[in-house]
């Protein structure tokens, strides 16, 4: 590695274009500027060429030149990261839950349409996915459905977000048969979900062993799609619902026994969340509370 002392000796040489001024602003004697110069011409063969009133720079010189100036780039960019509080530049990397995902999505557009500096990263993963890509540092800022008790990982709360029981839009549900007469329409967490939330609405029934399965999507924004065409029934997060573009084929059947999860924020312990993700997060909060409070009071209008 080179003296960053010749370094800096050679760029001021160059700035000032005489071995005296830059000894000058240096605060250095002519000959510890010379000395430099030879050491690093030693190294790296013949940097400049020495005129009266002149000094010109050979090809090694200038590449020279420009490494110093990529290193002072480097350094400046270094501080930056390190003090950290540019929040309108950079990128944030962010993995969710595909129902929350599905509603943070257009807001997150939207945030970067008002801050062209901010580049986002989203992800849709499961819980331990997201737990996973956070502890590697693979993404720095996470949300699940379950509060982790790793030391490793910082939780807040987000928001809360219900399970929903959605038919078709002209389906009656009264009673466990009506179910069984719709069908199941599946997802990944199909199953999980349809069990928490029917066991406290249909209870002694004997859960989705009795339902027959009509249909099967991985893609959390075309789970509904065969429930709006009548082929079925499913059990969906309240954002999963909220953000299908046909609400109108479509219908959630209420109940007394809600199931409401609550979606926490993580990150890791050890340092503190860049500024920029800090942003985010507290933008999205704020943004996904009115998009709710609007979605409610269009409906009941």
């Amino acid at each position: 590695m080179l003296n960053p002392q010749w370094l800096r000796t050679f760029a001021a040489v160059v700035s000032h274009r005489s071995f005296t001024r830059a000894a000058e602003a240096l605060e250095l004697t002519q000959a510890a500027v010379s000395q430099h110069i030879q050491r690093l011409e030693e190294r790296l063969g013949r940097l400049l060429i020495r005129r009266p009133r002149q000094i010109e720079l050979t090809p090694a010189g200038t590449a020279l030149l420009t490494y110093w100036q990529d290193i002072q780039i480097a350094d400046r960019r270094l501080a930056e990261r390190l003090v950290d509080t540019d929040t309108h530049h950079g990128e944030v990397r962010l993995i969710s839950p595909g129902s929350i995902g599905l509603a943070l999505h257009p807001l997150l557009l939207a945030l970067q349409l008002a801050h062209r500096g901010l580049v986002i990263r989203h992800r849709f993963a499961p819980d331990d996915e997201a737990l996973d890509a956070v502890l590697h540092n693979r993404y720095e800022l996470g949300l699940v459905t379950r509060k982790p008790d790793d030391p490793r990982i910082v939780a807040a709360r987000f928001t809360e977000e219900a399970l929903e029981l959605v038919v078709p839009a002209d389906a009656s549900v009264a009673r466990w048969q009506d179910l069984q007469q719709l069908g199941f329409i599946d997802h990944p967490d199909g199953d999980a979900m349809a069990t928490r939330l029917l066991s406290r609405r249909f209870p002694g029934e004997p859960g989705l062993r009795g339902i027959p399965v009509h249909g099967f999507s991985n893609q959390i924004s075309l789970i509904l799609e065969p429930v709006a065409l009548g082929l079925g029934f499913t059990v969906v997060p309240h954002h999963a619902r909220r953000m299908f573009p046909r609400p109108e084929a479509i219908r959630v059947v209420e109940g007394a026994d809600a199931i409401v999860d609550t979606l926490w924020w993580i990150h890791r312990a050890e340092w503190p969340l860049p500024a920029r993700a800090a942003f985010v997060a507290a933008h999205l909060e704020q943004a996904l509370q009115h998009a709710d409070i609007t979605a409610t009071g269009s409906a009941r209008a």
